[in-house]
């Protein structure tokens, strides 16, 4: 172990301890070509260099911003060949960006959708006596099947009673 650490290398669960992630997920980063193929130690051990800490912690954190693996395998393909993705990655980035503000649309509208069927739902349920049923799901009938809210629909189709 000490020569591994005097070498600037470590372990595939000292990496992995590090980065906060499994091994196994250090092996598929490998496989996928987010990481280059580990050395391995005479005793079969994977063994990384210490700037690989930096590519997981990078790969991480993209992760959580929209990138895909396949995405960042590409631009650190790329960055191991000695290219220089920098403008991909931007391109990339700006796609997720849009992509987010497409889903913020969709989100308040669906907000929006979803507010006019409580408010249907709290005048059906004052309509009734307690205890007596007010078929709130069977009202969702009239309304048209989406796989996603219309960003555009100001309200048609929702009920108005």
């Amino acid at each position: 172990m000490a020569a591994e650490k005097a070498k600037g290398t470590l372990r595939s669960g000292e990496l992995a301890k590090l980065a906060g992630v499994s091994s196994d997920l250090l092996r598929h980063y490998e496989r996928i070509g987010i990481l280059a193929k580990a050395e391995r130690g005479a005793n079969g051990y994977r063994r990384y260099p210490a700037s690989a800490l930096t590519r997981v912690q990078a790969a991480r954190r993209a992760v959580t911003l929209g990138f895909t693996l396949a995405e960042l395998a590409r631009v650190f393909g790329v960055r191991d060949r000695g290219g220089v993705p920098c403008r991909q990655v931007r391109a990339l980035a700006e796609e997720k960006l849009k992509r987010l503000d497409e889903a913020l649309i969709e989100t308040r509208s669906l907000r929006r959708q979803l507010g006019r069927i409580v408010r249907d739902w709290d005048r059906r349920l004052a309509a009734r006596p307690s205890g007596q049923r007010a078929h709130l799901l069977h009202s969702l009938e009239a309304l048209p099947i989406a796989t996603k809210p219309c960003a555009n629909s100001k309200g048609r189709g929702w009920p108005r009673k």
